[in-house]
């Protein structure tokens, strides 16, 4: 599985940003797709996810409100858009892929390479 994420950058805070997830092929139906993020020095934790099949969502608590995940069917691709950015959002988000729903790290067995995000103040 090849897994490619995008979109990251430097925002101001309260700005917008929005992520892409690309699959080199596609998801599956019973596929879900989750973002985490990695701050210095912090562990990787979960973001949101989104069931492939039926489009349920889920989220943590830190960004529920302000950030949306959705599925573009046609391009086999996931987005995170990120609204009312905070400098705590800032970290390397990646995108993963597996086939069961969890906010572990462990729960996904793809991943794509990291992209920055910079919130300043």
């Amino acid at each position: 599985v090849q897994l490619q994420a995008s979109g990251g950058g430097l925002v101001q805070a309260g700005g917008s940003l929005r992520l892409s997830c690309a699959h080199s092929w596609r998801f599956f139906s019973s596929s879900v797709v989750a973002w985490f993020r990695q701050a210095p020095g912090k562990e990787r934790e979960f973001v949101a996810a989104i069931r492939w099949g039926t489009g349920i969502t889920y989220y943590a608590d830190s960004v529920k409100g302000r950030f949306t995940i959705s599925k573009e069917s046609a391009k086999n691709t996931v987005h995170l858009q990120m609204n009312s950015l905070e400098p705590q959002d800032a970290a390397v988000y990646f995108c993963a892929a597996g086939s069961q729903y969890g906010t572990s790290h462990k729960d996904y067995r793809s991943w794509g390479q990291g992209t920055q995000v910079t919130v300043s103040s």
